[in-house]
């Protein structure tokens, strides 16, 4: 079973019902349509999932059905930060009895004056109140949306203290010195990236590989940067249309609505509120992903 998350792995965006409560089977055909396009693994409940929208009942309940629709636990990964930490432990719990190894755990983010060792103990809260070797926790750092950054001497300490219990982080400040600044200090962990323009990079400096939002929407682009393919020029012009626009989640939701025909896609929880068509967002990707991947 896998150590870490390596490879090319999708921050899944998270399909709902009419009532607004999960559509668990249209997320793990999603699932398995990103695996035929060569995606090793998804994540569920990160933040282009709209996680922090979703309490720790859902999240379970939804690794249950798509468990239950041949989705391999292998393959799962789930964002388990939650303002409580007795949260994280009870999802993290209750997944590893399902199966899955992969957790993904913001830093306490309603505290923006905490400090280093403060960030160092909530995550150690976690880790000693989970107690089970079977996890591989990742450490999510995203300081532009979760308002704490997670510092490079908090993720070796806990890499020392936890070994591979602490497997890897994932760095998607956007930042490719911040990167590099992780993999120094902490060069034992998987460091994944999100910002997909620095895939090739990130790969060739020693990272893990990626789990990122634009593979639900442009997932041969993403595999052709793995590829060793030139197309940086391209994904950041995808990228552009997608983190100019007023919500990133809701106009990626709106272009995988465009893209496979399904108006379900663009539903949101709120305080998001949904785009009424991404037709001629869908069409501005085309024209970056359509021609030959050279």
């Amino acid at each position: 079973m896998t150590e870490a998350i390596r490879g090319f792995w999708v921050a899944s965006a998270t399909p709902l019902a009419t009532d607004g409560s999960v559509d668990s089977a249209k997320l793990a055909a999603h699932a398995k349509k990103l695996f035929g396009k060569g995606v090793d693994g998804v994540v569920l409940y990160g933040t282009t999932g709209e996680g922090t929208s979703f309490n720790v009942a859902e999240r379970i309940a939804t690794i249950e059905a798509v468990l239950k629709a041949g989705v391999p636990a292998e393959r799962i990964g789930i964002g388990g930060g939650f303002p409580a930490i007795s949260d994280s432990i009870a999802l993290t719990r209750a997944v590893l009895g399902l199966g899955l190894r992969h957790v993904l755990y913001l830093p306490p983010y309603f505290d923006r004056s905490v400090t280093p060792e403060g960030i160092e103990d909530a995550f150690a809260a976690i880790f000693d109140g989970v107690a089970d070797d079977r996890l591989r926790a990742y450490l999510y750092h995203i300081p532009q949306v979760s308002g704490v950054a997670i510092p490079t001497t908090v993720a070796a300490n806990l890499r020392k203290r936890y070994g591979k219990v602490v497997a890897g982080l994932k760095d998607s400040s956007g930042e490719f010195k911040q990167f590099q600044a992780f993999r120094a200090a902490a060069p034992e962990l998987a460091i994944t990236v999100g910002n997909e323009t620095d895939i090739a990079r990130a790969i060739a400096g020693g990272g893990a590989g990626t789990i990122c939002g634009m593979a639900n929407i442009a997932p041969e682009l993403v595999k052709a940067m793995f590829d060793g393919k030139n197309v940086v020029a391209r994904m950041q012009a995808a990228v552009d249309i997608v983190v100019k626009s007023p919500s990133f989640l809701t106009t990626l939701k709106a272009i995988l609505a465009a893209q496979t025909g399904d108006a379900g896609w663009l539903r949101v929880r709120p305080p998001l509120r949904a785009l009424s068509d991404g037709t001629a967002l869908k069409a501005k990707l085309d024209e970056l992903t359509s021609p030959a991947l050279t």
